[in-house]
């Protein structure tokens, strides 16, 4: 331990040569700053003279011609009276400012920065330190050299070692009492710090080494000498105060034994740690005060290791760490990093006082020194605001360290509860209200109340069954006084963030007292009762600020996951999927309870994203209230009458109009995706029977009211229309959807025999029963757009059944059997009439509906020629000669029909329909009908052919010579 010493001493030397160093460049960088500010002054002095008119003015005294004044450097020796200065400022009348120079009895050249001088360094400044620790290391040397020769006794080595030690500090008295003569402080001080390094060696050798005294006596001498160190430190100044530091620290360990009395051992390092920090206050030594924390919490970590505490041991380890966690800190006079300083001491000295506690057992007297140590920082914190961290910090170790307690006694848990409640949650309150308390203080009580009742919670396991608690309830609400009390404070100080914490702890353990009072199946009501409160006393508030909006969400979507919490076999989520089994009053009003806050924040709230969304939310969860009490059909009807009472009374409350159609769409989802399932099979040629199609009950139950509840419902969306959004044309799918499963029935077609018989049928009566829909919407509505939908589904339908898939002339379809005037004419006749419905509403479309007229026509000319001679079905008989030659008959006839109708409309379109169907005829007379006729037959079908081109052809010559333009 000798040698530790020894190295302590030469660290100490290293540790003042680098800060003596540091003084002299700050010095002489300061010194060249001044002397530059005096030039500076100097030269605008002379440049004002210069510019002043003056009848005769003396030559100035010629300066020095360096570029750069010489920086007087000044040693660090304090003089009695200040050195002479020569004033080198010109001789006028006018006063000039001179350069203020330094005092100092050497002045020696030097430059702004530090320069590595070999001379200075190891001729001046090093040897008188080199030889303090050389008188130190000759001690050593001497009493070794007397044992290994046997020349001294041990009394008599220990004597010495006492008397040389003695001597040492006698001699750096003299130094200092001489200090005209000796002219160096360091001179003093290394004779000071051997002489103490010395003590330090004896009173080690005279208790461990020789055992010439007790340890006791051994300890008080190293303490004597620590004490010592720390008196001569302000005499001799740095290398006393480190010696005291290391030594100090180091007495226990040098007189260190397995039977320590940890009790003397507390008070002695408290004493230290106290005097250090003292003696660094008073010398403005920061380090040094922080070396004495550091080396106090260190010997508190070595004191912990041994475990198996006695009561006094318990209360001196305990008193020792307060005071260390709260009175060195709060005596310590620091520059920089005050703030984390105190709190990092609070929190050391805090964990091993937890440490302490969780060693004895969770013992009264550790949780008494705890709270003890909680009141000196809430005592320290009263009376000055920088000390307050700390407290943060013991209260979150206090609360952890309560959450480790092994099963504790519920008196003592409640005892100890209170009393942090009391110390860190009650003191930061007091401090809100009647002193300057702010942020910290306010999240103090709302996280130490809320932490503390989570905490028993825990370790009570009340959430792990549903029985009545009693008094965790009453201590839930007791605590939730607290973070209230702190609103109400807060409240008038109209701050946010700390309010809405506060009231988010106290609504909190609130809702807790209500689960230990009540039984699970009212825990929404609870919730709901709270976050209804909460919504209706921050109405005004919340609307500019996103903390206590924040808050009002929180217990809304809160007291929704109550519900299944509070459901254990999730009955009521079963409910809602698979229809009501049995209707529950309980269960209703549990769910409208959920509701009830998200109606609260739509009804205040301003119009905007957030009201829309809890209006939505309230009607989402109204639909599933409902469906406690009502059967499927039921609750969808009733929820389309309410989605048609909103758009009456309350149309600016769509969102929530929105929720509930949205609920009925998910209920109409299964007829939906059966219809389509059957529709998507028609459209690959598979005939859509009456069994393809949902249940007419769930068609009427679902689907119609999705219709209704679509076609009066507008969504208020500003940013788009001030007047709404209509929804009906949403509604049209459905409601077409419930009409065509309506219609289905009429003629109710179960089977492909069935359908041969009935199905082109079926599919003109629908065909022509769009077109009126369309007629009549343009008729009520004067809306050529919906109108033109309804026209257009005919012609689509029309086009792909009954053209492509289903044509009678390769499909098996029964047209009738009278000639003309059966089901072929009646639906060529729709689907040009949809054709010419469109062109009415739609002149600009005019040459592509008369293109597909003309098609149509033809190939419904055609349909009625093959129909004559087949019959009902087109497709059994196969076509003879005779319809052959009739089909280019009726092409002809045709092309004469275009042509008239185009001269009479004066439309050129139908009269080049009219050449086009010509020229198709004529190209089938030569290339097909003349290839099978002979004799007569053919000479009449060339005959007739040629006299129907020269007719038309003649025709149109005249037609051409009435219309001058082009039509």
């Amino acid at each position: 331990m000798l040698w530790l010493l020894v190295l302590g001493l030469i660290v100490a030397c290293a540790l003042l040569f680098q800060r003596l160093q540091r003084a002299e460049e700050r010095l002489s960088h300061l010194e060249e700053r001044q002397d530059e500010q005096a030039w500076r002054i100097l030269a605008l002095a002379g440049t004002e003279a210069a510019s002043a008119p003056q009848p005769s003015e003396p030559a100035p005294p010629e300066l020095d011609s360096e570029p750069s004044p010489q920086t007087p450097a000044v040693t660090l020796r304090r003089l009695e009276e200040p050195a002479e200065v020569f004033d080198p400022g010109p001789p006028e009348p006018e006063q000039q400012p001179e350069p203020s120079a330094a005092t100092g009895p050497t002045v020696e050249p030097a430059t702004a920065r530090f320069r590595f001088d070999f001379e200075e360094i190891f001729g001046r400044r090093l040897p008188i330190w080199a030889g303090g620790i050389t008188l130190a290391v000759a001690g050593v040397f001497l009493v070794r050299y007397s044992i290994e020769q046997g020349l001294l006794t041990p009394t008599v080595r220990v004597a010495l070692s006492f008397l040389f030690g003695t001597g040492l500090l006698a001699s750096a008295e003299l130094a200092y009492r001489f200090e005209d003569r000796v002219r160096d402080e360091r001179v003093r001080q290394a004779l000071a710090g051997a002489g103490l390094a010395t003590l330090y060696a004896a009173f080690y050798l005279a208790g461990t080494q020789y055992a010439l005294i007790g340890q006791t006596f051994a300890f008080l001498g190293l303490a004597g000498v620590t004490a010592l160190a720390i008196f001569l430190s302000y005499r001799f100044g740095l290398p006393s105060a480190v010696l005291g530091l290391v030594g100090g620290f180091a007495a226990p360990a040098l007189v260190g034994g397995e039977d320590a009395n940890l009790p003397m051992l507390a008070l002695y390092l408290a004493l230290v740690t106290g005097g250090l920090t003292q003696t660094a206050n008073r010398q403005h030594r920061s380090w040094l005060g922080l070396g004495a924390l550091a080396g106090g919490l260190g010997w508190g970590a070595l004191l912990l290791l041994g475990g198996d505490y006695a009561f006094a041991d318990i209360l001196a380890l305990g008193l020792y760490f307060i005071v260390l966690g709260t009175l060195v800190p709060a005596l310590l006079e620091i520059e920089r990093l005050e703030q984390p300083i105190r709190l990092a001491a609070a929190g050391l000295a805090g964990l091993q006082l937890a440490v302490l506690i969780d060693a004895g057992g969770y013992q009264p007297l550790a949780w008494g020194l705890y709270m003890l140590l909680g009141a000196a920082l809430a005592w320290f914190g009263w009376r000055r605001p920088d000390m307050r961290a700390g407290s943060t910090m013991a209260a979150v170790i206090g609360i952890v360290l309560l959450q480790l307690w092994p099963s504790p006694e519920p008196v003592s848990f409640a005892l100890v509860a209170a009393s942090l409640a009391a110390l860190f949650a009650a003191v930061p309150l007091a401090q809100l209200r009647w002193k300057d308390g702010g942020a910290l203080e306010a999240l103090s009580v709302a996280g130490v109340a809320l932490a503390i009742g989570l905490v028993t919670l825990w370790t009570f396991e009340t959430f792990d069954r549903d029985a009545l608690r009693l008094w965790e309830g009453f201590g839930l609400i007791a605590l939730a006084a607290l973070p209230a009390a702190a609103a109400l404070v807060l409240w008038e100080r109209k701050v946010k963030g700390e309010l809405a914490a506060n009231l988010a702890s106290a609504s909190l353990l609130a809702f807790l007292a209500s689960v230990c009072l009540l039984p699970d199946p009212a825990m929404p009501f609870a919730a709901s009762a709270i976050a209804t409160g909460l919504a209706v006393l921050l109405r005004e508030r919340a609307k500019d600020s996103r903390s206590l909006l924040a808050l009002l969400w929180m217990g809304a979507i809160g007291t929704f996951l109550t519900l299944p919490i509070s459901d254990a076999r999730l009955t009521e989520i079963e409910t809602l999927f698979e229809g009501l089994g049995e209707a529950s009053i309980l269960s209703f009003l549990r769910w409208l309870a959920v509701a009830l806050p998200f109606a609260v924040m739509a009804f205040f709230g301003a119009a905007g994203r957030r009201r829309a969304v809890a209006e939505f939310l309230a009607g989402l969860i109204l639909f599933a209230a409902l469906a406690q009490v009502l059967s499927p059909i039921v609750l969808v009807w009733v929820a389309a009458a309410l989605v048609v009472g909103l758009c009456i009374g309350l149309p600016e409350r769509s969102f929530a109009a929105l929720a509930l159609i949205a609920c009925i769409a998910l209920w109409a989802l299964s007829p939906i995706g059966e219809w389509l399932s059957g529709a998507t099979m028609a459209l690959g040629s598979e005939p859509m029977l009456v069994t393809d199609l949902p249940r007419l009950r769930e068609v009427l139950g679902f689907i119609l009211p999705l219709a209704i509840a679509l076609g009066t419902v507008r969504v208020q969306l500003p940013a788009f229309s001030k007047r709404g959004l209509p929804l009906f044309w949403m509604a049209l799918p459905p409601a077409l959807l419930v009409v065509h499963t309506l219609f289905k029935q009429l003629f109710r077609i179960d089977s492909l025999p069935h359908f041969a018989d009935m199905g082109l049928t079926e599919r003109t009566v629908w065909q022509a029963l769009l077109l009126c829909i369309g007629w009549a919407v343009w008729a009520r509505l004067n809306d050529r757009v919906f109108a033109t939908l309804f026209a257009a589904a005919s012609l689509a339908h029309f086009l792909w059944f009954t053209v492509l898939l289903h044509n009678p002339l390769w499909d098996h379809q029964a047209v009738g059997s009278v000639p003309i005037a059966n089901l072929a004419f009646a639906a060529y006749a729709v689907g040009i009439a949809a054709l010419l419905s469109a062109r009415r509403w739609w002149p600009e479309w005019r040459r592509f509906t008369d293109s597909v007229t003309m098609v149509l026509a033809t190939l419904g000319a055609m349909t009625l020629l093959r129909q004559g001679f087949a019959g009902t079905f087109l497709d059994t008989l196969p076509m003879s000669q005779t319809e052959d030659l009739l089909r280019s008959f009726v092409g002809i006839l045709l092309a004469v029909a275009f042509l008239l109708i185009g001269s009479a409309r004066g439309e050129r379109l139908w009269r080049v329909g009219s050449l086009v169907l010509m020229t198709g005829t004529v190209l089938k007379v030569f290339i097909v009908d003349t290839a099978g006729l002979e004799g007569l037959l053919r000479i009449a079908s060339f005959v007739a052919l040629g006299a129907s081109l020269i007719g038309i052809g003649w025709f149109y010559s005249r037609q051409l010579k009435a219309v001058p333009a082009e039509q």
